[in-house]
């Protein structure tokens, strides 16, 4: 049995000794985006030692509940207005996809720092773009891959790097939940500011299905081939070393998420040049429910999921017993307590924009070629398609 709790107890030691200064001088943040995922994390900024202070979002409801999160916090439709707030240190960017590079570009500009969520930008042209900016300041700024600051998947990968499974020739990535359903387009309660939600997007009349859902729609972000994709192929590079793939091939469908524009079932191959990675998803279906990647090696083979981490000896067939298994929790924690760090020491946090870059370049490719029926190929610029 492999553990990692030395280096597990020394991470939380030093969190709750950030923890105890932070509670003497709170830095302070703005919230652009305030939906689920960002009320999500306002809860573990505020539990970590800082302040929100103010709150943006285009959605009325998504506002009077994140103040209950954090009551005294302005209030704001527009982020260009909470960036001209006075105090504000840094800001926690977790809108739709089409309006991550705005944000996080804004709030580089107006000299703030900033966590935000993955994927980087909505195409690789954006994802570009925000890097040669974000570069080009002196501004810290996390993306929202949280594996990169789990202890236990640093674990992980040591074992990778000292060579347990081998020559690796193969990932699989996979991604199952029976969740899919049709698209509810029934009126939203509350107030929506539509336009201000369309941002550069087309303009089109008020249709609900595409707030709720933005997610599946290609005016708004990339589905969830950029979605969890970036999770997991964020992973994939990380612990192999391989790089961007050079080319990917793609097919996917619509089961039942009927309404929407981007799959619920689908499967993509992409090339590194010397290993390929697989990544499918079904959200029709919850066979070994949730996330998993498999790792194949001439030498033994790994598997990551929320279960945690087994290998195997090769050859499998004879070796169906693990050598290894561990625990591996993803904790949100880690990950913003070493944004906090880093906006105190100035140093590089575990998930930069270039990191968020190549991690979601693949994906990118992958719809590409998906919606454009044939093999897609990227440059190193990781922004020319041919």
């Amino acid at each position: 049995m492999f553990t990692n709790r030395r280096d597990f107890l020394a991470t939380a030691a030093a969190a709750s000794s950030l923890r105890a200064q932070s509670a003497n001088d709170k830095p302070a943040y703005g919230l652009i985006g305030a939906g689920g995922r960002g009320r999500y994390l306002s809860r573990y900024f505020n539990q970590l030692g800082a302040q929100c202070v103010a709150v943006c979002d285009v959605y009325e409801p998504n506002i009077e509940e994140a103040l209950k999160i954090s009551p005294g916090a302005k209030r704001y439709i527009n982020h260009e207005e909470l960036l001209q707030q006075k105090g504000i240190d840094f800001t926690v960017c977790a809108g739709p996809d089409h309006w991550h590079m705005p944000h996080l570009l804004d709030s580089v500009r107006a000299g703030k720092d900033c966590y935000t969520e993955k994927p980087l930008a909505r195409t690789l042209a954006e994802g570009a773009q925000v890097v040669k900016v974000v570069e080009a300041s002196n501004r810290i700024v996390q993306v929202g891959m949280q594996r990169r600051s789990a202890p236990s998947l640093h674990a992980a990968k040591k074992l990778i790097e000292v060579g347990t499974l081998g020559r690796i020739t193969m990932a699989k990535a996979q991604w199952h939940w029976n969740v899919s359903k049709p698209l509810n387009n029934s009126p939203l309660p509350g107030e929506l500011h539509w336009n201000r939600f369309l941002g550069s997007a087309p303009k089109r009349p008020v249709e609900p299905m595409r707030w709720r859902s933005w997610r599946v729609f290609k005016d708004y972000a990339g589905g969830n081939m950029t979605d969890q994709g970036t999770h997991l192929m964020d992973v994939i590079l990380w612990f192999t070393g391989k790089g961007v793939p050079k080319s990917a091939v793609a097919q996917g469908y619509i089961a039942k998420m009927t309404g929407a524009e981007h799959p619920d079932v689908f499967s993509a191959v992409f090339d590194h040049g010397d290993m390929l990675t697989t990544w499918t998803l079904d959200y029709a279906n919850a066979f070994e429910n949730g996330w998993s990647i498999l790792f194949m090696g001439d030498e033994g083979t790994m598997r990551l999921d929320d279960a945690g981490v087994r290998v195997w000896k090769e050859p499998w067939h004879q070796n169906k017993t693990p050598m290894i298994e561990m625990t591996a929790p993803v904790p949100i924690e880690t990950h913003i307590q070493n944004f906090l760090d880093c906006i105190k020491s100035r140093k590089q946090p575990n998930s930069t924009v270039r990191t968020a870059q190549e991690a979601v370049a693949g994906p990118h490719l992958a719809n590409i070629a998906m919606f454009e029926g044939r093999k897609a190929k990227l440059a190193a610029d990781l922004m020319t398609v041919s």
